[in-house]
């Protein structure tokens, strides 16, 4: 097992990974109360609540098995949530324990920061995704029809538990769009780390044990470092979102889980690479290599065919980062240093967009 320490100073918390899911040693010292809420959702239930519940079986257990999705993630399901707290009598010591992917998490997350003004919380990633990103760091919310993850609040588990056993039975597209925020890593902040996967992606795909877990290790090493810094988003930790404001913009504009939100960072890391390019950033071999990559990680490279420049600017002016009506974008210097702008020629980006385009 590996541990590692997210610091926020007296919000600090550990990250436990290897074979955890019911260790539940590791769970005992940050649960406040016997009462104990588990989120999960109807995929991951069948295969690891009555094991995870067995191991806390001293504990008097309310289980909330929520539909799976993206277009799940909203505030009528978040209701639910409240709902069978409240008619089972929770109270402000109880400890909510999310048991799933990246959209249990965070609504989950959620409603912790929101029952009875703030309650224990405890983050059990079950996908590749949300053990190297959503489940560390404390975003927390749930999507809106006019933009993904805009109702939410920052609020930080107690703790982490990170199972790598359990990513055998991801579909390769969960596998794979899991792979897209690990090389998010590489490309904003670590050349080295981007270096490992060009020669250790085929391993992350076939489920490699020890490949997985220094992945897993290394990109929760990066969030950590950047959270430690700047918990709000009010600086460094925007560089976490390279990609994401052109991946979000086609999960609204296809629909919340059409494409899976990996494959959308995939393609939105290729638009801003060739962004950066384009604008003299970064040399053409960073393009060639980011392209090779996600295309071996079996990743989108490129946007929908059915999706306008029109289209991709509405959708990202409803974007968290944009300042005073001003878009503002995550861009390369280098392989391995991002930085954020607002100085982006309207032109340069069409010719992305329309670079980037489909033609399927």
């Amino acid at each position: 097992m590996e541990t590692l320490h997210v610091d926020l100073g007296d919000r600090a918390y550990p990250i436990f990974i290897g074979s955890v899911l019911t260790n539940s040693e590791l769970i005992k010292p940050y649960l406040t109360s016997n009462q104990i809420c588990i989120v999960t959702n109807t995929v991951v239930a069948p295969l690891y609540l009555e094991a995870f519940c067995e191991s806390l079986s001293d504990y008097s257990i309310l289980k909330v098995i929520l539909p799976d999705g993206e277009s799940h993630k909203d505030l009528d399901t978040l209701n639910t949530i409240f709902d069978q707290l409240l008619a089972h009598h929770h109270n402000r010591k109880t400890t909510l324990i999310a048991l799933g992917g990246g959209v249990t998490g965070d609504m989950t997350g959620f409603a912790a920061a929101c029952y009875q003004r703030g309650v224990n919380f405890i983050q059990v990633p079950t996908t590749l995704l949300s053990q190297v990103d959503s489940s560390v760091g404390g975003k927390t919310g749930v999507n809106h029809k006019l933009g993904k993850n805009m109702i939410g609040a920052f609020y930080q588990p107690k703790c982490v538990l990170a199972d790598t056993d359990v990513l055998k039975t991801l579909p390769q597209r969960e596998l794979s769009a899991g792979i897209a925020e690990i090389i998010k890593y590489g490309l904003l902040g670590d050349a080295e780390f981007f270096e490992w996967l060009e020669e250790h992606v085929e391993k992350l795909l076939e489920c490699d044990r020890e490949a997985l877990t220094y992945a897993i290790k290394r990109s929760c090493e990066n969030k950590a470092q950047i959270v430690a810094q700047d918990e709000k988003e009010s600086g460094v930790r925007a560089y976490l979102n390279l990609g994401h404001t052109f991946g979000h913009a086609i999960e609204t504009a296809m629909g919340y889980g059409t494409w899976l939100h990996g494959e959308a960072v995939g393609a939105g890391m290729m638009m801003a690479v060739d962004l950066s390019a384009r604008m003299g950033l970064i040399d053409e071999s960073v393009v060639s290599r980011t392209k090779s990559l996600l295309e071996r990680a079996k990743l989108p490279i490129q946007g929908p065919a059915c999706m306008t420049n029109e289209q991709y600017i509405d959708l990202m002016s409803v974007d968290k980062k944009v300042l005073d009506g001003r878009l503002r974008l995550v861009l390369l210097k280098s392989l391995g240093e991002a930085f954020v702008t607002s100085d982006v020629d309207p032109k340069i980006l069409a010719e992305t967009l329309n670079a980037t385009r489909s033609t399927d």
